[in-house]
């Protein structure tokens, strides 16, 4: 009996905690009060520094943004200087072309074709960058495009509309150059 009563134990703790034959054993490690609060503040300061890390990431990323968009800015600004730098020339070949329209010699008419050739090319070369011209003439007075010098009455055009524009205004793809310099219509006086 003493041989069964020594087996007995045996099956007993062999039902109790049975033991997977390939695993290697689990060890529990009972941590301190005092070590659950270091890794608890551990814990604190890695999220805080993945937060920090986040901030930081979308900061530069808006960083970048807004860099690329101030070279933008940055590269129309000089475009648009150098722009207005030849307006006058423009205005000069117009006025020209004015003067030899009213000469009627064929010197004249000669020099009013190249006057045209010359200020066509220029044109083109100033379309390419992106210079539009501001037609104001017949058109609704608008503060932001046309720069008023006078008001005139007149029964014929609408109050508010242009009547003339003495100087075209210009754009540089949406930024305005220089306004239109225009007269405005007004209604007539009436005679009481």
């Amino acid at each position: 009996m003493k041989k069964s009563d020594t087996h007995a134990p045996k099956t007993e703790k062999a039902a109790a905690n049975p033991e997977p034959a390939a695993a290697e054993p689990v060890a529990v490690v009972e941590l301190t009060p005092a070590q659950i609060e270091e890794l608890k503040a551990r814990a604190a300061k890695a999220d805080e520094n993945w937060e920090r890390l986040l901030r930081t990431t979308a900061d530069f990323e808006n960083f970048k943004k807004r860099a690329a968009r101030e070279r933008i800015e940055m590269a129309q600004a000089t475009t648009a200087a150098h722009v207005q730098r030849l307006l006058p020339v423009l205005d000069h070949f117009e006025m020209a072309q004015a003067a030899a329209q009213n000469a009627g010699d064929d010197k004249q008419a000669s020099l009013q074709a190249g006057v045209a050739m010359i200020q066509q090319q220029l044109k083109a070369i100033l379309a390419e960058t992106g210079l539009e011209e501001i037609d104001a003439a017949g058109k609704q007075f608008d503060p932001m495009l046309h720069e008023a010098v006078s008001q005139q009455e007149t029964p014929e055009i609408p109050e508010g509309h242009v009547i003339q524009q003495l100087r075209k205004g210009y754009k540089l793809r949406e930024r305005l150059l220089r306004p239109a310099t225009v007269i405005v219509a007004k209604k007539p006086a009436t005679n009481p």
